[in-house]
């Protein structure tokens, strides 16, 4: 398969919030920023997925879980992320979970994927661990 290139940036923040790219998660991907809470950081990293930003998820991924490269799938094109639930993962914690809920569209079909991810601190910035799909 070949390398996949880096999509165009959005003008909205694929993430759902209601603010443009390039000052929500365009901060955190372009290193300007780190995330606050465990959210933060998943929201940035459904966003690089998103605009296909795979340094930025090696970056913030966990050094005991983490791959040694990625290859994002070309086909889906990531619409719309859900947030539903997070335990933990504040400024004041050093673990969290997040639920979501992330919705594509890959050749004309839609499809979601499910998931409890995992975070925790690494050197004081909030990384990803790992995950469970759900139903």
């Amino acid at each position: 398969m070949s390398r996949r290139t880096r999509r165009t940036a959005p003008v909205t923040c694929p993430c759902g919030l209601p603010a443009p790219y390039a000052d929500c998660c365009g901060r955190l991907h372009r290193g300007e920023a780190g995330a606050a809470t465990a959210e933060q950081l998943m929201r940035s990293r459904y966003s690089a997925f998103a605009v296909g930003d795979e340094a930025y998820l090696l970056r913030s991924w966990h050094s005991t879980t983490r791959p040694p490269r990625l290859e994002l799938d070309p086909g889906p094109r990531w619409v719309r992320l859900e947030i539903l639930g997070t335990t933990d993962g504040s400024a004041f914690h050093s673990t969290g979970t997040v639920e979501f809920r992330a919705h594509y569209v890959d050749g004309g079909r839609t499809g979601e994927q499910h998931e409890n991810s995992r975070f925790t601190r690494e050197g004081g910035a909030w990384v990803y661990v790992d995950g469970v799909s759900l139903p």
